[in-house]
Parts: C-alpha cells; structure tokens; sequence
C-alpha cells in the first residue's frame, strides 16, 4: 500500500511548524496506516496526532498538537492510498475503450470504486461491491454515491455490463436506499440496446424498485471515432426525440406518484433534437448539475444574473487519475486562479506588457469553446448584446465522432485553432478541459501558440471576464 506524501504544507500550518517537508511520507497517524483521504482526514481530526514519518528512508516521529477537527495544515499525494479498485465489466460502450493510443496511462484506468464515487462522482456499478463496503458506507456516511443502472432488467443489464454480476448487483442499491444513502443513478442510452421499450421498462422498475434515488440522469452515448467496431452508434434526431418524449412523459408520472421528477434528460438531448432548453424550474436545484444535466440551462442563469453564485464544481473528465486529493470532496480543475497563460510560461499567469495591453482592448475577445458550447453560447452572447466577442468552436477531432463537449476539448485541437488567430487578441479558455493544468491529450497552455485566459466554466464568470475587458 502507497503512504501518502506530502505535496504542499501551509507555512504556519501544525504540520510545517513540527518540521514536516514536502516529499514526506506519512507512515501512520495516531498508529494507523491510512487507505484513503477518508480514513486520513478522520484520523487527522484528532487535537493530538502522533505521525510516523518516512523522510528518504529515515523514520521518525513528530506530535501535532492542535484544535480538534482542525486540518494539519498540509496536502497529500491522492485520493487513494491503496489500490484503485478497478472495473471488471466490459461494457463495449465504454469511453476508456474508446480513447487513442499514446495517452498518459493513468486515463487507461477503468475504476469501479465507490470511494471515488463518493469523492469525485464517479459512477459505480456495483459489482465489485461488498458486505464491508456496505458497513464502511453507512459508518462513514459516505454519501452521496452515484450508481450506474442502465436498465433495471437484470439480463439486459448483465449483457451491457458483460458481466452476469450485473444481473443481481443492483440488490447493494437496494440496501443502500433502505439505510437512507442518497444515491444518484445514471442511464447510458445506446441506440438499438437500451432504449426504446427497454428505456420505458428502465423507468418503470426504477418508480417499483428504486423510488428514493434521488435522481436518474439519460445521458446519451458518445460515440469517438476510435470506438471498436460494433453494434454502438450515436443517436438520430428522432432517436433523440424519443428519448425526451419518454423521459418528459415519465417525468409527469414519477411527479404524480412521489411527488418530483425523478428522471432528467441531458443536456445533448435537447440540442440534438432541437428543442428548447427547460426553464430553471424544471430541474429541481439542478442537482445533477455535474452530470451533464440542465448545465446550459444554469449557464444561462448564471449568464443574466439570475443567481448569484455558481453551481457547484465539475471535475471535469478524469480528474481524479492526476493524483488531485479531492479537497472538498471534489478535485481541483486547474492549476491558477484565472490569470493568463502565455505560450512558454509556466502557466501561472506571467504575460508580456504587450499581451497585458490586448486583454483590455475592447473587441478583440473571443470565446473557445467545443461544437455543443457554441449552440448555447452563441445565441446566449447576441441576445445579451455582446456583438464584438467572437466564438471560436473547436472541433474536437481528436475523439472524433459525436465528440463535442467543452469538457473534452484537447490541447491539440485548441492549438489548431489558435494558430490561425491573431496574436494580440484575447482568448478565454474555459477551465473545465483542464486538470492540475494540463489538457487530456497532456499538453498545458503553455503548448498553445497563443496567450489564453482561463475562466472558470460558469456564467457568471463568463460575464465578469467579458465586461473587464
């Protein structure tokens, strides 16, 4: 099992003061070796920690003395410190299957692991899980959790799974709705396997079986151009349609039975077929904001003004594989606080006085965003009458095929568009393609070949960033 080791320390924090460094391994606390953040954060909420310390193969011990359930001032390698538990399934619509050849291996990871479901939202299927998880669930109250359904009916799940425990794993669901865990579920529509009749029977056993989740997203599937070859495709426009004829149907049913809606389209949905976006209300506090659901819509609040503060933090795509340590329960998606990057920096916002003088020049902004951003922000920034402030819509053909997420975007793709913008102009990078700084194909904004802004992906830091300018 790894130890956790100190990355960062807070310079007046209980930990620098006793003498702790960076690159410090923590062989235990208080006597116990640690698995995981969780285990770490609890044993560190003590007024009195004894830690063992590994220093380049020198141990030692330090006593931190400090105000109960006060942090030691200090950050840790990862999330996890014993083995990921990784996916047995082999479900042939999975985007790991899907990625390119070349990328840093850690994206490679298929996990199953309900500690980063808790931690980050990651979706789980539960069929690696335990008696013991259960325990260490309802102990810790690690909640919320997100689970992977995809149909209720056990053969056809066990079949998208490619896994018979797919057939009765949805039993742990079933205990931890009746322990009282709020569980997030998720269905991946693929066109031909689960839809249909089949996605009608997946609400009906949801409403019989699974009535407290707090919520099930449709999500569509996404089809790169790297795929396996298969039955797996994306949606039509009329496949699209009938999902949200389903869904919105189901909606009035679950609303009449339990009192809410239950069941949500993605957002993808609603551009595919065309249809307007749901007013705010509709999604209930937009709970499953981070699951691709009702995110235009609360941009677009966010956008006018119609909140002040922005929903929640996305992750972003694979984020827990950089070795973020899930602060807050969620991991951090870049490494500055919206300062420019310039090409050739280390992308902590140093910039040339000339660069300095374009990000204030009022018309030179433009916006980069992937194929389904531009839908939404470009009527957004005409009727909000930004006239002067151009889209620049990346297309992603790294992924390829229905690939058109902002999350997705790639340094590669973003570079290619840049290279054919003017040098002094200002280029707002939405921070959610990032993670610890880098894009998913490993490149950092100091790869591109102009001077980027990063801006938090809301719309209410859209707006601040376009009226500084």
């Amino acid at each position: 099992m790894a130890r956790p080791r100190v990355v960062a320390l807070e310079p007046s924090g209980p930990a620098a003061l006793a003498g702790l460094a960076v690159g410090d391994e923590l062989v235990s606390l208080n006597g116990v070796s640690p698995r995981d953040v969780l285990e770490y954060r609890s044993l560190t909420d003590e007024p009195l920690v004894e830690v063992e310390v590994d220093r380049g193969g020198l141990q030692f011990s330090v006593e931190l003395d400090k105000a109960a359930g006060a942090p030691l001032g200090l950050e840790v390698h990862s999330a996890l410190f014993d083995q990921v538990r990784t996916c047995d399934n082999h479900c042939e619509f999975c985007f790991i299957y899907q990625l390119p050849a070349g990328m840093r291996s850690s994206l490679y990871l298929k996990d199953d692991d309900y500690r980063l479901s808790f931690l980050y939202g990651n979706f789980t299927t539960l069929t690696r899980f335990t008696e013991a998880d259960v325990e260490r669930v309802l102990t810790e109250g690690l909640s919320p959790l997100f689970v992977s359904i995809h149909a209720t009916d056990g053969d056809l799940r066990a079949e998208m799974l490619r896994n018979r425990r797919g057939a009765t794993s949805l039993r742990w669901l079933r205990l931890l709705l009746a322990a009282g865990v709020e569980v997030y579920g998720q269905v991946v529509v693929c066109p031909g396997v689960n839809d249909g009749d089949w996605l009608e029977d997946t609400f009906c056993g949801v409403l019989e079986s699974y009535a407290e989740l707090r919520g099930l997203c449709v999500v569509p599937l996404g089809v790169s151009r790297h795929a396996p070859s298969g039955r797996l495709r994306p949606h039509t426009v009329a496949e699209a349609e009938a999902v949200l004829d389903a869904t919105e149907a189901w909606q009035d049913t679950f609303r009449s039975v339990l009192g809410r809606r239950m069941v949500f389209a993605a957002d993808e949905y609603y551009l595919l077929a065309g249809r307007r976006l749901p007013p705010a209300a509709h999604y209930e506090g937009f709970e499953m904001h981070e699951d691709g659901v009702g995110i235009a819509r609360n941009f677009l609040e966010e956008f006018a003004g119609h909140t002040g503060e922005p929903t929640g933090v996305q992750s972003g795509f694979f984020a827990w594989v950089d070795g973020a340590p899930a602060a807050g329960y969620r991991a951090p998606r870049r490494a500055c606080d919206g300062a420019p990057a310039t090409p050739g920096d280390d992308g902590k916002g140093q910039q040339a006085a000339g660069v300095a003088v374009a990000l204030r020049r009022r018309g030179a902004t433009a916006v980069l965003t992937g194929e389904l951003g531009a839908a939404v922000l470009g009527p957004m920034l005409a009727s909000a009458g930004y006239d002067d402030v151009r889209l620049l819509t990346v297309e992603n053909r790294f992924f390829g095929g229905n690939i058109g997420v902002t999350g997705l975007m790639v340094g590669a793709d973003v570079a290619r568009v840049l290279a054919g913008e003017p040098p002094d102009g200002r280029y707002l990078l939405p921070d959610v393609c990032l993670s610890n700084g880098l894009f998913l194909d490993g490149l950092s904004t100091a790869d591109l070949p102009r001077a980027v802004e990063i801006v938090e992906t809301d719309g209410i830091a859209l707006r601040s960033a376009l009226d500084a300018r």
